[in-house]
């Protein structure tokens, strides 16, 4: 099989109801990044300053040098931002999580201990603050190894959260690799949190957030003053709690740095955004961590029937070889195409198998087309069809019909073959024994050509039904006519 590894197809048109605490119709959750003190530095061994997520945009690194400007800026965070951000958070009791880069926390003992006595998560941001796209697997395994074993000296705990943010092709699985962490946040993909198959095993992941972030205040064509994070906070908190009212919750993540958010001329727009969620009912404003647990607990991994990431090419074959009657071929034509995993489903098989058939040659359609028994017809009198076809002529009732129908039907068959070399095929899930009668004899007055194409749209509908009823799922309301 030739696998594109993104999911593309997440939880599609029917997100799962996160049932968050108390029914809540939102979970909102704030985010502190304390990067400070273990950003780019020559203190820190780095050969260059930091270049990022400060008050000069666009900053250039300086090789070789300290960047004075820029670490006083980051200062800035540890000495002032950050205590603004504890006094309003804690004021209004609610709890945050904060990714904390290990080099930073081990610099800043007495904020460490404020986020503790707080009952603040303290999840892992890695072990420096720096870019990882560049870094081999094996030096970004010792960076994320270090992390651990560096924030368990400082806080005492280990941390059950990961998110590295500057992160490289390597990161989600390196992490997941070790197996000890309750969810990884280095996606931006959902609303709602997701399980992700790895090479090392299923890993939870909680979606974070660049645009609900404090960082466009530091990016061309960002914030530019705190009215405008706020109306976009709101924005975003107005919408998610709508759908939540409509039935269908989400979470909002919020992301805040201690030098960004905590200057004063924007801690103003945080303390507005948090004063307007709380005169809203329904809002739970949990620890990342407290989300993790809730979602292990209400939405267990659940292993897909068909799991396209592992099947072998004769596994697949064997799984979706009849779904166009008698015509293996098609799943085997199928293992050519680019096949998404992680999009695994009725839609998703549907969609491989369809577009060989729809590119095969009209002489290969055809053999599918005649390859389908006649509707109530000698096979299924001498009980030869097919399990499919069984199944799906029962459903309509074709396996009772009265003396009249199984003359109509016979007359009907042998007319439709004459004219057509194929026999009459349509999706009978779809349609009563009376329709079926009528389209029937509708179609007989089709030209060959119309006929043809008609067929093949009932055949691949009817592939839809069968894929269905294999994934437990309900098919679409696109029934051709």
């Amino acid at each position: 099989m030739h696998y594109y590894p993104r999911d593309m197809r997440g939880y599609g048109g029917n997100p799962p109801n996160p049932c968050w605490p108390n029914n809540a119709k939102i979970a909102v959750q704030f985010v502190i990044n304390y990067e400070e003190g273990g950003e780019s530095c020559l203190l820190h061994g780095d050969d260059a300053s930091e270049t990022f997520l400060s008050e000069i945009v666009g900053a250039q690194a300086f090789q070789g040098q300290r960047h004075w400007n820029m670490e006083s800026f980051y200062e800035y965070g540890a000495r002032a931002g950050f205590w603004r951000l504890h006094r309003l958070f804690t004021q209004v009791d609610i709890p945050v999580t904060v990714y904390g880069v290990a080099k930073a926390l081990a610099r800043s003992p007495d904020q460490v201990a404020a986020m503790q006595s707080s009952g603040w998560e303290i999840a892992s941001h890695g072990y420096k603050w720096i870019e990882y796209k560049d870094f081999s697997a094996e030096d970004e395994r010792k960076h994320i190894q270090d992390a651990r074993i560096l924030h368990h000296a400082v806080t005492g705990e280990y941390p059950s959260g990961w998110y590295t943010g500057r992160c490289s092709m390597h990161t989600v699985e390196l992490v997941a690799e070790t197996g000890e962490y309750a969810y990884q946040s280095d996606c931006y993909s959902d609303d709602l949190p997701y399980w992700l198959p790895t090479k090392s095993g299923i890993q939870l992941m909680i979606p974070y957030s660049l645009d609900a972030n404090d960082m466009r205040f530091a990016t061309p064509q960002g914030f530019n003053a705190g009215e405008q994070f706020f109306n976009y906070l709101k924005d975003s908190f107005d919408a998610l709690y709508a759908e939540g009212s409509a039935g269908a919750p989400k979470m909002l993540s919020v992301g805040l740095h201690c030098r960004l958010i905590g200057r004063p001329g924007r801690i103003i727009a945080l303390q507005k955004f948090l004063d307007y969620i709380q005169q809203f009912e329904g809002v739970w404003c949990p620890r990342r961590i407290d989300i993790a647990d809730h979602w292990r607990q209400h939405h267990p991994y659940v292993a897909p029937k068909y799991d396209l990431a592992t099947m072998t090419d004769s596994e697949f074959v064997a799984a979706f070889g009849s779904v166009f009657e008698h015509s293996a071929w098609i799943a085997e034509q199928a293992l050519k195409i680019e096949i998404t995993p992680y999009a695994g489903g009725a839609q998703a098989v549907h969609s491989l198998l369809s577009r060989v058939f729809r590119t095969a040659s009209p002489e290969q359609r055809m053999g599918v087309l005649q390859a389908h028994p006649d509707l109530a017809g000698k096979l299924a009198e001498a009980k030869m069809l097919t399990a499919e076809s069984t199944e799906e002529q029962a459903t309509a009732g074709l396996d009772s019909l009265t003396s009249a129908e199984k003359s109509a039907f016979t007359d009907l068959n042998i007319a439709y073959v004459e004219k057509f070399g194929f026999p009459f095929i349509i999706a009978v899930k779809d349609w009563s024994k009376p329709e079926i009668l009528a389209a029937f004899e509708a179609r007989l007055k089709n030209t060959k050509a119309e006929e043809f194409l008609t067929a093949c749209k009932q055949v691949e509908r009817i592939a839809e039904h069968r894929l269905c009823a294999m994934f437990g799922e309900n098919p679409s309301n696109r029934k051709p006519s």
